[in-house]
């Protein structure tokens, strides 16, 4: 019974030691394999980085706004009775929009005039009576005063019947009609909006610490979704607010531009550029070839490196970078980044420092430094 039992238990020892010695080779082989592994290369996209010349410049937001823009009011109440312009149309300084109804008016001009026709013929006599020793000064006086007060009731009301007459005050394009034919009108009621289009302001605002970059004169470029197309319009700076906001430390600037074809409208939003002085060369990248994090802003540069094996492969290193404004899909890179460089514009998210990478070009992120999206 013993000496089956020492059998066993040998038996059982050897079996084991096979066992531990096959999971061992296995093991030391796997991991043999494991460090000769390498993952495949990732697929990028990669542009040349490449020096551009971009102009030192501002950006804001601003509002369109008429030189001179009115609503055509009504003076004094009245019945519209003549409408004589169409809604949208271009006008001149002193054209007549709307005619009030004057008829009671005018009646009481006749009467105005035929008080001071007597008062006249009245005045002529006393100075003839006053002549002849028949009347006295005092007398003449009065008949004076009466002309001169007929006079002046006929000038009175022939000011009303002008003042019933609504004209442009200046030259410009209307709006749209906001009173019909036989409508009352109260005094200050709307009539129509009139806006004068050449030339046309633009009002922006900007920090308080960028107010001493900016001069009267200095060049400003617009841009607005739809109204230019794809073009800009060019302007210059004709004012600065010597206000800053205390709500939001930002100050008012005023920039006046051409606008013959009319395609800026008041209240209209652009975009607005200023030009601060000559052009600065940077090194422009897409935006999408910059890695973002707390810790900084990095890059991936492709070159030729070499495996744990020897063997040279086409990889990507990490490199930090600084850097600046932006324009369009651009982003200006003062340091990190030299002429020359490879550099990924896509993918970046899954790169590391040493991972192997193939280049696909065939379809490139954007890059442009005016992009037009098609759903804007």
């Amino acid at each position: 019974m013993k000496k089956r039992m020492i059998i066993m238990l040998t038996s059982m020892a050897a079996f084991v030691a096979v066992i531990g010695f096959v999971k061992f080779t296995q093991i030391k082989t796997a991991i043999a394999q494991g460090k000769a592994w390498q993952p495949p290369p990732e697929a990028v996209t990669t542009i040349v980085a490449a020096k551009e010349e971009w102009a030192s410049t501002r950006r804001a937001i601003g509002t369109v706004a008429a030189v001179r823009g009115v609503t055509v009011s009504a003076d004094l109440p009245g019945m519209v009775q003549k409408i004589d312009f169409e809604s949208g149309r271009a006008v001149k300084e002193g054209e007549v929009l709307v005619e009030l109804d004057t008829s009671q008016e005018r009646a009481q001009l006749d009467a105005a005039k035929a008080q001071r026709d007597l008062t006249r013929l009245t005045l002529d006599r006393m100075n003839e009576l006053k002549t002849k020793g028949v009347t006295s000064q005092s007398e003449v006086d009065q008949a004076q005063a009466a002309f001169q007060e007929a006079a002046a009731r006929v000038d009175e009301i022939q000011a009303t019947i002008l003042r019933k007459t609504i004209r442009a005050p200046f030259s410009g394009v209307l709006g749209i009609r906001q009173v019909n034919l036989g409508q009352y009108l109260t005094g200050g009621d709307p009539v129509v909006p009139l806006q004068a289009l050449d030339p046309i302001f633009v009002n922006f605002a900007v920090p308080q610490q960028d107010v001493g970059d900016l001069a009267v004169g200095a060049k400003v470029v617009v841009t607005a979704d739809g109204a230019l197309g794809d073009g800009t319009v060019a302007g210059r700076i004709t004012a600065v607010n010597s206000v800053v906001d205390s709500d939001t430390r930002n100050v008012q600037v005023q920039a006046t531009f051409d606008n013959p074809d009319g395609k800026l409208r008041p209240g209209m939003f652009v975009e607005v550029r200023v030009v601060l002085g000559p052009p600065e060369t940077y090194v422009a990248l897409p935006a999408s070839a910059i890695s973002y994090a707390p810790y900084g802003d990095s890059v991936f540069i492709v070159g030729d490196m070499k495996g744990k094996d020897g063997k040279s492969y086409r990889g990507v290193r990490q490199q930090f970078v600084k850097v600046g404004e932006s324009r369009g899909d651009q982003v200006a890179v003062l340091d990190g980044v030299s002429p020359g460089d490879e550099v990924v514009t896509s993918g970046v998210f899954k790169l590391r420092t040493g991972a192997a990478v193939i280049v696909n070009n065939d379809v490139q992120p954007g890059n442009s430094p005016s992009p037009r999206p098609e759903d804007s």
